[in-house]
């Protein structure tokens, strides 16, 4: 009986995992890199780079990758400025890094690779958990940036727990067993489901998800890669926070008020009041995703941070 059951679970974890390597083989198929690979300290750092103009880096959130800015923003922006997109640590085409989790070590390896590709004291925009990393460079990091435009990022510390998903997927056992699981059988329907859930109260855009490959976020490594990030990032906003009197810079900050998945009221009305000189521009009706929903409001925040900064004339 025991050879049985032990036989019946050999065959269903490799059942498990020949599937989630097919998912992954045809995710990476159907969506290769679109930008080029960077070493940095060991890391590959995926970037692309587009347009012409003052140097800004656009930094994703959870489960992202530079697929989605490429769909609608920075084509936009790169009509005025010279745009590098980059792929966090363990997700789209960059390398899981080592203490990857943490923001300090994406803002270092983004910040280098960014400057690997020619980005020179840069604007950082940072949307989502991408916030939070743009925040991390502009305390911590020595590579020297202009400005800083925050959409819908987190900042300062919540009540509302990690929730089951991420508590489950970044526990070791999690990770080990239940991240092939989710990646071999997750259903079409869920995961389009999750995109939508994203831009409530607002639809994804036509098209969307067709270009920014959901699946490439499921694969194995950036599942474990993205969950141990978000299991962290409580407590790196909390040792963050006693920072943002000192940052220096034009600080543009624009939130949807309908926001469900970053609160406005907890981060942007704070950082408004805690950054000097930092600008916020509230949404109302919009949810977590203005630079697709509101696309003219969020180069417009890009605009003055530019202007501020001292890179792009006054209109």
């Amino acid at each position: 009986m025991a050879l049985s059951i032990a036989l019946l679970a050999a065959v269903l974890v490799g059942v498990t995992q020949w599937r989630a390597q097919s998912r992954e083989a045809a995710a990476e198929a159907a969506y290769p890199p679109i930008g080029k690979i960077y070493q940095v300290d060991g890391v590959d750092m995926h970037v692309v780079v587009a347009g012409d103009g003052p140097d800004l880096v656009l930094i994703h959130g959870s489960m992202g990758s530079v697929r989605d800015f490429t769909f609608g923003l920075m084509p936009e922006l790169a009509k005025s400025y010279r745009v590098f997109a980059v792929d966090r640590p363990g997700l789209g085409y960059s390398g899981v890094a080592p203490n990857g989790q943490t923001l300090a070590v994406q803002s270092r390896l983004i910040a280098q690779a960014a400057a690997a590709a020619g980005a020179r004291n840069p604007l950082v925009l940072g949307q989502s958990y991408g916030g939070a990393v743009a925040l991390n460079w502009a305390v911590s990091q020595p590579e020297p940036l202009s400005g800083l435009v925050l959409v819908s990022a987190p900042s300062h510390p919540w009540d509302t727990g990690l929730g089951r998903f991420y508590t489950v997927t970044s526990h070791p056992l999690g990770q080990a067993i239940v991240v092939p699981l989710i990646t071999g059988f997750v259903r079409p329907g869920t995961v389009a489901d999750a995109v939508e859930n994203a831009f409530k109260p607002q639809l994804a855009p036509e098209g969307y998800a067709e270009h920014f490959g959901p699946q490439m976020s499921l694969r194995r490594s950036s599942l474990r890669a993205n969950a141990r990030q978000r299991a962290a990032l409580l407590s790196e906003v909390v040792a963050m926070g006693p920072s943002y009197p000192s940052i220096n810079l034009p600080v543009e900050i624009i939130h949807g008020l309908a926001d469900t998945v970053v609160s406005p009221d907890i981060h942007a009305r704070a950082m408004a009041e805690e950054i000097p000189g930092a600008v916020f521009t509230a949404l109302p009706g919009i949810g977590h995703m203005p630079h697709h929903t509101a696309i003219p409001d969020t180069i417009d925040a890009v605009h003055r941070a530019a202007t501020r900064a001292g890179l792009r004339n006054a209109l």
